[in-house]
């Protein structure tokens, strides 16, 4: 008797990925992802029981790709607003990264209560510690905003944005945060 097949999970994650950056999170099922990861229905369920294990992973792992990131522009500089330049920074800092990020929360916001309870929880930890009681606290709230406004415009086909016109508004965003110091 041969060895079982062994199944690539982040080979069938990224298949999920690319399933929903082409079709939108309704094409995301686990018979879709198994046969774009070429393997059987079966297969997929020994990696994700479920549709919502599947969108689990997938967040889990834009969440690792984006903390990584997070945390390397964060440095030392633990301010409110120096987190605010941090997420700017890896919002536009890589486009694996941000595919990743729009699968994920794409999947997320759409599901159960529970995942999307997980999404504000995140959003709630990035804005820890901003307020409106001064010009540069407002100046951070503005630059999160419109960097969350336009990943999201760019990253689900809603705005089409060449990389010049990306890095053009990153460039905005900083120079507005670097007012805010």
């Amino acid at each position: 008797m041969g060895r079982p097949r062994s199944i690539d999970r982040e080979a069938v994650l990224d298949a999920a990925d690319m399933l929903v950056r082409r079709h939108g999170a309704s094409a995301l099922t686990i018979d879709a992802v198994a046969q774009a990861a070429g393997i059987s229905k079966g297969g997929g369920q020994s990696c994700f029981r479920t549709k919502a294990a599947l969108i689990d992973a997938l967040f889990e792992r834009f969440g690792q790709a984006y903390d990584r990131c997070y945390r390397e522009m964060t440095g030392t500089d633990a301010s409110t607003i120096g987190k605010v330049r941090a997420h700017v920074a890896a919002t536009f800092g890589s486009d694996d990264l941000s595919s990743a990020k729009a699968a994920g929360l794409l999947a997320a916001l759409l599901q159960s209560p529970r995942d999307l309870e997980g999404v504000r929880q995140w959003y709630r930890e990035r804005l820890t510690g901003l307020d409106h009681t001064s010009a540069e606290q407002r100046r951070a709230w503005i630059a999160f905003l419109a960097a969350e406004g336009a990943f999201m415009l760019r990253h689900f086909g809603l705005v089409k944005m060449n990389k010049q016109r990306w890095r053009a508004i990153a460039a905005e965003l900083r120079a507005l945060l670097a007012s805010a110091s």
